[in-house]
């Protein structure tokens, strides 16, 4: 149990790497509240749509960071071994991947938002306003194949704040856009749903312009000549796709389990989509532990393994379990104390949705420990490489036992919306026994920095 303990002096190690990153995310999510409060000022059914329309957004997200998370660990441990080069070969395999697949997302997005939208309801107003949406949100698509490669890239070095400066900027460019969008201020038309849509794509072309400039004025060792972009040794592009393969079909599958298990919600009718999208945005606030810890796997783990420290690697990963039970306790408190102050934000929404939002919320609240571990036991496995067992306990774990289970009581039973989702948060207590198995059959302590 020692290795357990929380430790004083490691913990401020860890919060001076990874409060940055969670400030931006703290800071991008705070926004999206705003932006959450703005079009849940048109009504439930307008805010069910953009929360659909975004589950969707969220499976082509969580694609993207499936691969530059894999990526990332390479240029993690490149840089443990001061590998320059391989570093920006990983780089370029990041950005040519990830406009692959964010291109099939988009082309889906374009000629079938119907065929999306019938997946998590069958409400025609819902499925009508969420059309208008995807035509010009779906351009806000592409961008993000360039910045969520260079913002991982950049955390696995340790560089934080060029990222904490530039996500922030945008999301607040992206929050005045809609008010003037959404409303019709400064002598703009209102545009309503359309208009929260034009200012998600004028703001990720901004911060992708951004991410540019900072590319080109400082001198990131992942940073390479555009002419080598196509001159990436064959054997490092099947290397890291070897591993970042099953990890971007797990977030790939992850992020379609998530959006299923919300359509099962939904199920029970839509205020209890519109109550979701609420009590989501809101606990986007918290979640910003999962990114942090993230990071400081990367930065605490995974150099250390390219390093070839592997005893000071297995050290630390038992040592961020026992921080993130901590900090995930305090974190819980907080969100708690968040259901009281929900009816005063949103008074534009149903008192049936505030309810859902609510209750949810302290369902949540009570079983954020039980996500962070398993978040952090999934961060240990990937700082190492051990994408088949991160592919085995993530997505594997929801898709095999979470959905079957909550599908039974979904569509066998005339339970309430907190009965089925309440279900699919206590068979992670499952999950959890099964991820810290694989923690400490310590396949993951390798150093992949070794390329034969």
């Amino acid at each position: 149990m020692k290795r357990f303990l929380f430790d004083r002096k490691f913990a401020k190690m860890v919060i001076l790497i990874a409060a940055p990153l969670m400030l931006q995310q703290l800071i991008s999510v705070s926004v999206n509240l705003v932006d959450n409060l703005m079009v849940g000022s048109l009504g439930d059914a307008a805010l069910g749509a953009v929360a659909s329309a975004n589950k969707y957004y969220m499976i082509a997200s969580f694609s993207i960071e499936g691969l530059t998370a894999a990526a990332g660990v390479f240029i993690a441990q490149f840089f443990g071994a001061k590998d320059q080069k391989h570093m920006q070969q990983a780089f370029a395999t990041m950005l040519i991947v990830g406009f692959i697949i964010i291109t099939g997302f988009s082309l889906l997005a374009m000629f079938s938002p119907e065929t999306i939208m019938n997946y998590f309801t069958h409400d025609a107003n819902i499925i009508g306003l969420a059309k208008q949406y995807f035509a010009i949100v779906v351009f806000s698509y592409f961008p993000i194949a360039i910045t969520t490669s260079f913002y991982y890239a950049a955390r696995a070095i340790g560089e934080t704040k060029i990222p904490l400066y530039i996500s922030s900027l945008a999301v607040v460019i992206n929050a005045v856009l809609n008010y003037i969008f959404i409303f019709g201020k400064f002598g703009f038309v209102a545009m309503g749903i359309e208009g929260a849509a034009l200012a998600t794509v004028c703001a990720r072309v901004i911060e992708l312009l951004l991410v540019l400039y900072a590319l080109r004025i400082n001198s990131f060792m992942f940073k390479f000549p555009i002419y080598h972009l196509f001159q990436i040794e064959k054997q490092i592009v099947t290397h890291i796709l070897s591993k970042a393969a099953p990890l971007t079909l797990n977030e790939l599958m992850f992020s379609f389990g998530l959006a299923t298990l919300y359509k099962f919600q939904s199920t029970r009718g839509s205020m209890v989509m519109s109550g979701l999208s609420i009590s989501s945005t809101v606990a986007d606030l918290f979640f910003t532990l999962f990114i942090g810890l993230s990071v400081a796997s990367n930065v605490f783990i995974s150099t250390h393994l390219g390093a070839n420290e592997l005893e000071k690697a297995k050290e630390n990963a038992y040592k961020l379990i026992g921080f993130s039970m901590v900090v995930s306790l305090i974190f819980s408190c907080m969100m708690y104390a968040t259901t009281y102050m929900i009816p005063y934000l949103y008074r534009h929404v149903s008192v049936e949705s505030l309810a859902v939002a609510r209750t949810v919320l302290t369902v949540q609240a009570c079983v954020l420990w039980i996500y962070t571990i398993n978040a952090q036991n999934y961060f240990i496995l990937r700082a190492g490489g051990d994408m088949r067992n991160t592919l085995l306990m993530d997505s594997g774990f929801m898709w095999v036992i979470n959905i079957p289970i909550v599908a039974c009581v979904t569509y066998f039973t005339n339970v309430g919306y907190i009965a089925i989702y309440i279900v699919g948060q206590l068979v992670d207590l499952l999950k959890l026994g099964i991820s810290y198995r694989l923690v400490r059959k310590e396949n993951w302590v390798k150093n992949l920095t070794q390329i034969s």
